[in-house]
């Protein structure tokens, strides 16, 4: 374990951080390719709104197996409201993106000015957002949007809408998630869970003709078993151990999968789906790496350098220390 994480975190949640990273990192990263496979046979906001019930259901009983109370209503509120921009906002936007046809390279590119957004709003809102943090986020994008010149850039108005869309409502749910009241980690995710999915359904049940026209005998296999994968993996796992990172580790480290993300989408795309790579994957990997060492390290390696360049800057220039001069 890299003593650097013991300085971010107090003792004893340094290897849960680097777990919850992982997890995030890794699985989001395969989600492109699941939620491609999902749509196939299954209308978009239909999958979407009906993923997060269930895992909201699952949270539900989970959470009161743990013996968490039921949430005051002021909780009921802020947990719709989160639910409302990250489930049904960030998320539906997102297939509704790729269903249009939004092209994978400009969708990647995007995605990843979430972080910039978040730490944006956590500055206005007080927070202290270090410069090595800023210049970790701009290398990000910067090597995010080198790697997606891999795919397409193509894009209807309204696909490219939805697709700048939806990171401004993760990172405004994002944010609210870390600033208003909410219950106990299993029964937040639940009732976030719970509204986003509600609130999905209904509009898909409403303004989604593929959801009125569609029949469960003609989902295939395969969009099943995409459909189960996102609902543990992308969401009961992986989701949780997202909104635990912004309870517990510093705004741009949470929000840093953005730039992992579509490294591990490319390399799923090549082991699944006969992608080929190019030499651009070996300019944008050390950038996003360098993103991440700022974002994870800057911080602390300045705390520890500042106090040493600042007893440089105070000793005699003009020779005496050599000449043993008074």
């Amino acid at each position: 374990m890299p003593i650097i994480f013991r300085r971010i975190l107090s003792p004893g949640k340094s290897w849960p951080l680097v777990a919850a990273l992982l997890i995030v990192y890794i699985v989001w990263g395969t989600t492109y390719h699941a939620l491609n496979v999902a749509m196939q046979t299954l209308p978009p906001l239909l999958m979407n709104g009906a993923r997060f019930v269930l895992a909201g259901a699952v949270m539900l009983g989970i959470a009161r197996w743990q013996g968490l109370p039921w949430p005051t209503a002021q909780q009921w509120r802020h947990s719709a409201l989160i639910g409302a921009l990250m489930v049904f906002g960030a998320m539906g936007l997102v297939v509704l993106a790729q269903k249009m046809g939004i092209g994978s390279g400009l969708m990647a590119t995007v995605v990843t000015t979430m972080p910039m957004w978040l730490a944006l709003w956590t500055r206005w809102g007080g927070e202290h957002v270090p410069l090595s943090s800023w210049i970790g986020l701009a290398l990000g994008v910067a090597g995010a949007a080198v790697l997606a010149m891999e795919g397409d850039f193509s894009a209807t108005w309204l696909g490219a809408l939805f697709a700048f869309g939806a990171p401004l409502c993760w990172s405004i749910g994002s944010y609210a998630s870390r600033k208003l009241a909410l219950p106990g980690p299993a029964m937040a995710s639940a009732a976030q869970w719970l509204a986003g999915g509600a609130i999905g359904l209904l509009v898909a049940c409403l303004f989604e003709p593929a959801t009125r026209t569609w029949q469960i005998g003609n989902t295939s296999a395969a969009s099943w078993a995409a459909w189960v994968y996102l609902v543990v993996m992308g969401t009961l796992v992986t989701l949780n151990a997202y909104l635990w990172l912004l309870k517990n580790s510093s705004a741009a480290l949470a929000s840093s999968y953005s730039f992992v993300n579509p490294v591990v989408a490319l390399w799923v795309g090549v082991a699944l789906g006969g992608e080929v790579l190019t030499g651009q994957v070996f300019i944008a990997l050390p950038l996003i790496l360098l993103a991440l060492a700022l974002i994870v390290y800057g911080q602390p390696v300045w705390r520890w350098l500042a106090p040493r360049v600042g007893r440089l800057q105070r000793r005699p220039v003009d020779g005496s220390e050599l000449t043993g001069s008074p």
